[in-house]
């Protein structure tokens, strides 16, 4: 595995000002914070700021200016663990830092789409992710937290020839979000169009998740509910599907259906069944979700901890419950015609992933659990012999397929 890798950074959008900011933790240089400069090569590393001074500028110039619309900017990145591509149009981002960080440097203070204060939080934006290991590059576009305006894409070139490519949206990708999340409001009155953050031109500048609904008082509460009641009920009594899903018949007399989840770990496939206010899978005990568990992934049941089969169980129960299959389908991981198929449901997910071009994306936190050899849903590209990595931004030459972008 090489020690670092070239990226090339293709302007798709109509704009002359972008900029591109690279971030992450070296690998190589006990896991500091590390940006690569404005000259795309060289690396800084943002010293702590004395104990009580936060919020304090970066001393480096850390954005890489973009080639004019249509032409490819080349950088050169180390060896990053949780890494981040950054771009914004017209107006460039303001990093921070605090005391503290990682490795004896800064704790970084990141662009945030939650705080109205925060210096960046009328510029349009967006990232996508990394790493960059002994192992492999793996990068994914994401919206777990929100669609931004500016569409990005992936391509991956191996020294064995392979193509890998993740399409991302179209230019006016997030238009289409926003569309789709007035039209869910109009059906089923829930505020998701509330999650739509307008800008100062008056159009969408981003959209966010439902997780952080609160921010833009777009409340969910008792809203996966009925779902998970009625999981319950089914794995406890035995009672059907909804009519007519996915071809299950409405009639009672049935025993209790065990559900059951492929860890794709050592402990392979677990049973469960609802004993009493529990559900019960491969021995380990789990109370009911609420909403806000449900599409955070990370709180209530789907706390991780030190079992790992607990941990191999809460991925894959939790992309059930987000993507409304759990009452439904009894194997997990199901495939994707099984996703989204009855309310309450992430429609914020499903919206998503209709609106990218392979309807590939992170849309939830584990968004990644498909069934062994399944169809990818994150958006991913990965290779233990990356020879160039190819980040597209603005949608304009956005496709579909495995040619090259240019």
């Amino acid at each position: 595995m090489p020690s670092s890798l070239t990226i090339q950074l293709i302007n798709q959008t109509p704009h002359a000002a972008v900029w591109a900011y690279i971030t992450g933790l070296a690998l190589q240089n006990n896991c500091a914070r590390v940006f690569v400069q404005s000259d795309g090569r060289t690396l800084y590393y943002p010293p702590s700021p004395p104990p009580g001074q936060i919020l304090q500028p970066l001393t480096a110039d850390i954005a890489i200016p973009l080639s004019a619309p249509g032409n490819v900017t080349t950088v050169t990145i180390p060896q990053i663990a949780g890494g981040r591509i950054w771009f914004a149009a017209q107006r460039q981002l303001t990093f921070l830092a605090n005391p503290g960080g990682p490795g004896g440097g800064a704790a970084l203070v990141e662009p945030s789409v939650l705080n109205p204060s925060d210096p960046n939080a009328r510029v349009d934006f967006g990232f996508c992710e990394f790493t960059l290991n002994n192992d492999q590059l793996f990068a994914n576009i994401s919206y777990v937290d929100f669609v931004p305006r500016l569409p990005i894409a992936l391509t991956l070139l191996t020294m064995g020839g392979a193509v890998q490519h993740v399409s991302g949206m179209a230019p006016d990708g997030l238009e289409r979000v926003a569309a789709g999340m007035r039209a869910q409001t109009a059906r089923d009155g829930r505020p998701w169009e509330k999650l739509i953050v307008p800008g100062d031109d008056g159009r969408p500048l981003r959209v966010l998740s439902p997780t952080h609904g609160g921010a833009v008082g777009a409340r969910f509460d008792g809203y996966y509910e009925p779902l998970v009641e009625r999981a319950w009920q089914r794995y406890r009594e035995g009672l059907p599907a909804k009519r007519g899903l996915f071809g299950l018949r409405r009639g009672g007399g049935d025993a209790a259906p065990v559900l059951k989840i492929n860890t794709q770990a050592a402990a392979g496939v677990v049973t469960g069944r609802c004993e009493g206010d529990e559900l019960v899978i491969g021995g380990e005990r789990f109370c009911r979700p609420t909403t806000a568990d449900i599409f955070g992934c990370n709180s209530g049941p789907f706390t991780t901890g030190p079992n790992p089969t607990r941990n191999a169980i809460i991925p894959r129960l939790a992309a059930a419950f987000q993507r409304s299959c759990i009452a439904d389908i009894q194997e997990h991981p199901s495939h994707p015609h099984t996703f989204y198929r009855c309310d309450p449901t992430n429609h914020y997910s499903r919206i998503v992933h209709e609106c990218n071009l392979d309807r590939k994306g992170y849309a939830f936190a584990y968004d990644d659990v498909q069934p062994d050899g399944g169809e990818d849903q994150s958006g991913k590209v990965n290779a233990g012999d990356p020879r160039v990595f190819i980040v597209a931004v603005g949608g304009g030459g956005a496709y579909v397929g495995d040619r090259m972008p240019y």
